[in-house]
């Protein structure tokens, strides 16, 4: 802390989230001596930070901003862009394109340049909690198709596209938020299955990549962030861009090696940017300077590693460089997306309803349903990379009706309260997200099919097996997924691909 170069150094690859709307004085100090290399911004954060534009040039300012489930520049009210898994269900790659432009657009306009977006995850576990819908789909092909045409739009609009979560997340039925997932598969499949679309991200000039918290036993037993085997391949890959871990403030590290180990641990493995995390995360158990905290503990643990010969000063000379390369770039206006090539996308428009509209099928023929309407809510709890609750999604499928949300993990605790909104007469909707084989919100449409079979079910996750009741698949939680749900509620029919 006493050598001031060092302590820009270390400051050049550490990238914190902060607390409220105004800029905190501890980070305004870090931005000013300290040579933070920026701020990961976040729905409390908002509606305007512009102002880190003025604080110093080359700052790198994050938004996780993927449209669909995950909005951080909307999350009150839900995103009106379409999500990945609307995206490579309809499989135009123009949409996705232009969809990138505008979420970069949107960001840069509250001084974010760059945008934590597309998933390059392959969705390949109906049970994965935490990827599900945002990702563009479960084969390689159409999810690196999407991932490339995201890119390229993100980067024509002049931000910085971070494509995640290397080596891939879409296997796991855990959520790296609240614990270390497993991906048990031999190197063969992750080869064929996983990389193909970040090796797309790199081909199509990707600025950075972020790591997934998953534990890889074919190359190791740490977690992906932490592992220099799993960093290694990315640069094997041909990327010379700057690699991003996830949050350190994520169970998967924080409650396995600790944030302050595993940002140690990070920068040997080969990452040049540490994002410290959401200092909101702990929710009520957060202290009031919890964004300070998180950050010290990070910051003062790479000190402790270079004054005990454990990290390198090397180390950090090489991610600081990589970091503050890109930020050069996006302030001197000179990041053109592709290599060596200017990407424009300005001449793609997008019709962001008609997107929405064509997502949603329906697999069964099912009688208008009427507004207003009873919604029942069996939803799982949200996770945390999705910041809001989604209550726009029930409202706007209420239509002016009643919304009834019940607790979708609870089993059969839940049949009486079941059983009792199925006795009222007004139009039904059953709202869900997780109806795979044994599901708690399977079993829910399954007692209602017997009781009140002309209900209709929305579910908003990604599609199961068949179901008793007629459901539509919006393959988003969103405000615009919701609207056009709304739309073919009132209409009924049958909805099939293409249709």
């Amino acid at each position: 802390m006493n050598d001031p170069a060092l302590r820009r150094l270390v400051g050049g690859v550490l990238w914190p989230g902060y607390l409220g709307r105004e800029v905190p004085g501890w980070l305004r100090r870090e931005l000013a001596d300290g040579g933070l290399a920026g701020v990961v911004l976040f729905s409390h954060n908002l509606p305007s930070v512009a102002a880190f534009r003025d604080l110093r040039p080359g700052l790198l300012v994050g938004i996780d901003e993927e449209a669909g489930n995950v909005t951080r520049l909307e999350a009150g009210t839900g995103s009106t862009l379409p999500g990945a898994a609307q995206l490579g269900f309809v499989d135009d790659p123009d949409a996705t394109t232009a969809v990138g432009r505008e979420l970069a657009e949107r960001s840069l306009a509250v001084g974010a340049n760059v945008v934590l977006a597309p998933v390059a995850d392959v969705n390949t576990d109906p049970r994965n909690p935490v990827i599900g819908v945002r990702a563009f789909g479960s084969t390689p092909e159409l999810v690196s198709r999407h991932v490339a045409a995201a890119v390229r739009g993100i980067q024509s609009a002049g931000a910085a596209a971070c494509v995640k979560h290397f080596p891939g997340h879409g296997d796991t039925h855990l959520d790296s938020h609240l614990a270390l997932p497993r991906l048990t598969l031999d190197p063969d499949e992750i080869e064929r299955m996983h990389l193909p679309p970040f090796q797309a991200a790199i081909d199509a000039g990707v600025a950075a990549v972020m790591t997934g918290h998953l534990v890889v036993p074919a190359w190791g037993d740490a977690p992906a962030t932490l592992n220099p085997a799993v960093l290694g391949r990315l640069r094997v890959m041909g990327f010379d861009g700057v690699i991003v871990t996830d949050a350190l403030d994520m169970a998967a590290v924080r409650e396995t090696v600790g944030a302050g180990p595993g940002a140690v641990q990070a920068l040997l493995a080969g990452a040049d940017l540490l994002c410290v995390g959401n200092p909101r995360n702990p929710g009520t158990a957060a202290a009031p300077d919890q964004d300070q905290r998180d950050f010290r503990e990070v910051q003062l643990a790479i000190l402790a590693a270079i004054d005990d010969g454990a990290l390198p000063v090397a180390v950090l000379e090489r991610a600081a460089a990589r970091v503050g390369a890109l930020g050069a770039a996006l302030a001197g206006g000179g990041f053109t997306g592709e290599r060596g090539r200017v990407t424009d996308a300005a001449g793609t428009t997008l019709d962001a309803a008609s997107v929405a509209r064509a997502a949603i099928t329906a697999d069964a023929w099912f009688a208008p349903v009427p507004a207003p309407r009873i919604v029942l809510d069996v939803r799982a709890r949200a996770t945390v990379a999705v910041d809001g609750a989604g209550d726009h999604v029930a409202d706007a499928l209420a239509a002016g009706g009643e919304v009834v949300r019940l607790d979708g993990g609870a089993g059969p605790a839940l049949r009486p309260a079941v059983a009792a909104v199925a006795e009222r007469e007004d139009p039904l909707v059953v709202l869900v997200d997780a109806v795979g084989p044994h599901s708690a919100q399977r079993d829910v449409i399954e007692q209602l099919g017997a009781i009140r079979p002309g209900a209709v079910v929305v579910n908003v996750g990604v599609p199961g097996g068949p179901l008793p009741l007629a459901a539509l698949h919006t393959r988003a939680a969103s405000r615009l997924a919701a609207e056009a749900a709304d739309a073919v509620l009132a209409a009924g029919g049958r909805l099939e691909a293409g249709a």
